[in-house]
């Protein structure tokens, strides 16, 4: 099921890219944005991983460096009959993780430094859950797919906007009413991007819930991790690039005040995510 969505995404997206692209710069607009959403495609697919590790500034954690958490993960990946994902870091103090890869034999969980640090051993165990939920359910090529052309569209809105400031190529082709559909397709760009990322986010996070619930036997440990996470989003914003912010299991952006994302949430609320773990 979770192949057909991907195709039905992939084929989404590419229509939302070359339509937006056709608008704000033309005909010429037209066909960059269909080769370029063919490329993005392809390398959304193939290396999906790598992008998200760029995109987080994640780096590979030894297992030296966290002999615990990596004993955690291996008992956890076997209890969900899955292989033992690679296991990377990111650098701040912010509570945090997420999953990426295309597939579970290539599959990656990057934590912060701040969720090793200030949730205790069950809340962790119930985040490393919920990220291995996400693969075994197969949502991170998903994922991951969305965030590449999610920044693509708020690239082309960046690079319509400077045309259309610089007078651009449309003002001369076509008079008034070209310039008017290249502003209002500069403006739905990363609306559009937005409404992807939340789209897929939210349904995806209840699903993974559920499932890292049945993977520990323990609804609890996630639904305190979850609140502990909260929290320490609030206080301790992680500015990583808005278009992967769908990707963690709680928004990396939700302590800055001036995102978007406090406005369009892409993560479900967690009360209710907390309700649905403990069955109120």
């Amino acid at each position: 099921m979770n192949q057909l969505k991907t195709f039905f995404l992939m084929t989404v997206l590419t229509v939302v890219f070359v339509v937006l692209g056709g608008a704000i710069a033309g005909e010429q607009g037209l066909y960059i944005a269909f080769f370029l959403a063919v490329a993005l495609n392809f390398m959304a697919y193939w290396f999906s991983d790598r992008m998200a590790i760029a995109m987080t500034r994640s780096k590979p954690l030894k297992q030296s460096e966290a002999p615990e958490l990596y004993e955690m993960v291996k008992r956890l990946s076997r209890d969900a009959n899955m292989p033992m994902p690679r296991i990377y870091s990111m650098p701040t103090d912010q509570p945090n993780a997420f999953a990426t890869g295309r597939n579970p034999n290539n599959a990656v969980i990057s934590v912060t430094d701040g969720l090793r640090r200030l949730l205790s051993r069950d809340e962790i165990e119930g985040v490393l859950a919920h990220e291995l939920a996400h693969i075994k359910n197969r949502d991170i090529l998903i994922s991951s797919i969305a965030a590449v052309m999610a920044g693509a569209l708020t690239i082309i809105a960046r690079m319509g906007m400077w045309q259309n400031m610089l007078g651009g190529g449309r003002r001369r082709q076509g008079g008034g009413a070209a310039v008017v559909l290249q502003l209002v397709a500069i403006v739905l760009a990363p609306i559009a991007a937005l409404l992807i990322r939340m789209a897929i986010s939210r349904s995806m996070e209840y699903h993974a819930d559920a499932t890292a619930a049945k993977i520990t036997g323990r609804p609890e440990n996630l639904a305190n991790a979850l609140l502990r996470l909260q929290s320490g989003a609030q206080h301790r914003p992680y500015p990583v690039n808005e278009a992967a912010s769908h990707m963690f299991i709680i928004n990396p952006l939700s302590g800055n005040r001036a995102s978007m994302a406090n406005l369009f949430s892409t993560h479900p609320p967690i009360e209710d995510r907390v309700r649905r773990l403990l069955g109120r």
